[in-house]
């Protein structure tokens, strides 16, 4: 093929590419995809640098500006940019920046997340304006979305006026909430946490964004002058004095050897991170040595991108499963020839619906790549076609419920397909299996298979049977003895007394997960109230809204519900908010009062929602990971890589017996 032609057909398939990435937020193909295409049109213009075009992505700086938002003109250009794939790359550059000084250097190496980059703007102290990067020159302007982020600091600690730039972005467990809370609801998924955070953030509605859980990362000021500092890692410290969340894994390299081993380091330990890292970015650490080297059209020579290679990995389709979840969504899982990829054996991946296997045309026996989105989701990335059998035929999309054989349904506003037959076994399970989880009623012990089994011999029919099993009832299914029937009604038993909201959000109400249930709970103090309630109330509360009002007052008007209320009560399930209110936890005095606590191990005398729940009511916050900002962690048995990371940042670390020493000390106050 002709090179201008070639190039013709990169260049549109590029701009398509970033368009669905940048604009719409559903690229359809994956990162690596996107950077190898690119990278095979820079060599293609190093060699006819006659042939570039004006509307080649090599002369654009970033993104594309939407409409939908206001635009913002940078005063300062937002730069991209230039990448390294591997060592040589790595050292190529180190060589250009030393041939330009004339001398060695050092470097700043920080993790490149994978989010939206943001500019945030300060008029003495307070936060004005926050804009996406867009084309580098235009953004758009997402203040009232970034406001919601409680990462980002409304007012900062010294009246500067400034412009702070850095990366919005999603946590890995957030966007596994997501997307499962997506595909129960029969919408599409996120491909991956980066273009979760950049549809989260950029909503024209921000009680939307708000709910997303997002977080940010600031890592460099538009004009460092405003921060009296010299260097990039001094810089780093001053924007965390002043308020802003800045990412603690930056390191000082003294030179490009020590750069290598930091991005080797921090390629193994990227599965562990909390959030999605694509790379490393290597800055000239000095400001004077910055300013000396300047800036190409389109990017600085003082800094490089080293992207990871993505780990991707052929297996073989063999089979697609269809599994009904509680909501009657219908998905699709890929069983395919155990792989190891990213350090497990993978076997399975989410297909999502009927559309995802459309688009990529996955059929059965095809030799597909599959890589792990956000380090954690087996997902299939593409199928390798020119290995597909020529007898081949499109994957027949089932039109009846592979459980109940009802009809299969696909609603106008949804891309799943629906079972909506009520008494379908499989969400009958489903639900059972919702209200006994950790985060509903918590009773340990009953699985799947025990709670399957349940159903089968019609000795539930409904969540409130549970409370009426007798040891017998237990005795009479396969494998269990006195000892687990005994220990399942202990379990039973005990749930009876959690707070409603642990009840209310596992009675599965559509768009009602466990924060919105204890939030309702803490306005009206029990379920009964609560089903009382009018549309108008509900959604006047702060951050519930009218979707979440008219899927509760829907759920209570039924006369099934009303009925099940009924069962609760007179098996003595308590249906009232147990916990503090607001304008309560105010009051409290404790030595764990806006402290924020990580709880590690396995731990002996409490379960770890009872831990948490305890440390809540005394105003404590327990967050998921250490960071400099956590003022005490509880360690369990065969604490791991929390605590090692706690005792090097000097964070106050307790055992489990002076946790409960603390906790008796406060009873008896």
């Amino acid at each position: 093929m002709e090179p201008q032609q070639r190039m013709k057909e990169l260049i549109e398939e590029l701009n398509r590419y970033a368009h669905e990435y940048y604009v719409q937020d559903k690229p359809t193909v994956e990162d690596f995809v996107y950077d190898r295409l690119y990278a095979e049109l820079t060599e293609l213009e190093a060699k006819y640098p006659m042939l570039i075009a004006a509307d080649s992505p090599t002369q654009r700086v970033g993104g594309i500006i939407s409409p939908g938002f206001e635009k913002v003109n940078h005063e300062i250009q937002l730069f991209s940019l230039n990448d390294a794939f591997n060592q040589a790359d790595l050292a190529a550059f180190n060589q250009r920046v030393e041939r330009a000084l004339g001398h060695a250097v050092s470097y700043t190496c920080e993790l490149k997340i994978d989010g939206l980059s943001i500019s945030l703007r300060y008029e003495e102290g307070k936060f004005v304006r926050g804009a996406t990067r867009g084309d580098g020159t235009i953004g758009e302007n997402i203040t009232e979305n970034l406001k919601t982020i409680r990462s980002i600091p409304l007012q900062l600690k010294q009246p500067y006026s400034m412009e702070v730039r850095g990366e919005c972005y999603m946590p890995k467990q957030s966007f596994l909430k997501l997307n499962q809370e997506r595909e129960e609801a029969g919408q599409d998924v996120f491909a991956n946490p980066r273009n979760a955070a950049a549809g989260s953030v950029r909503q024209l509605d921000s009680s939307i964004t708000a709910k997303r859980n997002l977080s940010s990362f600031l890592y460099t000021v538009a004009d460092a002058g405003m921060l009296h500092v010299t260097n990039q890692i001094d810089a780093l410290g001053e924007l965390e004095e002043l308020g802003f969340k800045i990412n603690p894994e930056y390191r000082l390299c003294q030179n490009i050897e020590e750069v290598w081993d930091y991005i080797q380091e921090f390629q193994q330990k990227r599965s562990d991170l909390p959030y999605e890292i694509d790379g490393v970015v290597i800055k000239v650490n000095e400001f004077v040595q910055q300013d000396e080297l300047g800036f190409t059209v389109r990017a600085p020579r003082w800094a490089i991108a080293y992207k990871f290679p993505p780990e991707e990995v052929e297996t073989t389709v063999e089979d697609i499963e269809w599994t009904i979840g509680r909501t009657g969504v219908v998905t699709p899982t890929a069983v395919m020839t155990p792989v190891k990829v990213a350090g497990t054996t993978v076997s399975r991946a989410s297909l999502h619906n009927r559309d995802f296997i459309e688009l990529k045309d996955i059929r059965l026996n095809d030799q597909v790549v599959i890589y792990k989105a956000g380090d954690i989701i087996p997902e299939v990335a593409y199928v390798l076609v020119d290995k597909r059998s020529k007898d081949s035929v499109p994957y027949p999309i089932p039109t009846h419920c592979p459980v109940c054989a009802s009809e299969l349904v696909h609603l106008e506003e949804e891309v799943a397909l629906r079972c909506i037959n009520p008494k379908c076994p499989a969400q009958m399970k489903e639900g059972l299996n919702h209200f006994v989880s950790r985060n509903a009623m918590n009773i340990e012990g009953l699985g799947p298979k025990v709670l399957a089994q349940l159903y089968d011999k019609e000795l539930v029919k409904d969540v409130a049977d549970l409370y009426l099993l007798t040891e017998a009832d237990f005795l009479s299914l396969d494998k269990i003895k006195e000892k687990s029937a005994n220990n399942f009604l202990t379990a039973i038993e005990g749930s009876k007394g959690n707070s409603a909201e642990r009840l209310l959000f596992g009675l599965g109400i559509r768009h009602v997960g466990a924060k919105a249930a204890k939030i309702l709970m803490e306005h009206f103090g029990d379920i009964p109230t609560l089903s009382l309630a009018q549309k108008e109330e509900i959604s006047s509360i702060f951050s519930i809204g009218e979707t979440i009002a008219d899927s509760v007052v829907n759920y209570f008007e039924h006369k099934e519900v009303k009925e099940l209320l009924l069962e609760f009560q007179a098996a003595g399930v308590n249906l009232a908010y147990l916990g503090k209110t607001t304008a309560e936890l105010a009051e409290v005095t404790s030595i764990f009062k806006d402290k924020t606590v990580v709880l590690t191990g396995k731990l002996s005398h409490f379960n770890r929602e009872d831990a948490k729940a305890l440390i809540e009511n005394q105003g404590g916050k327990v967050t998921g990971s250490v960071s400099k900002k956590t003022d005490l962690v509880i360690a369990g048995e065969e604490a791991g890589s929390k605590l090692t990371k706690a005792q090097s940042l000097g964070i106050e670390v307790w055992t489990e017996e002076e946790f409960v020493a603390n906790v008796e000390e406060k009873d008896g106050e």
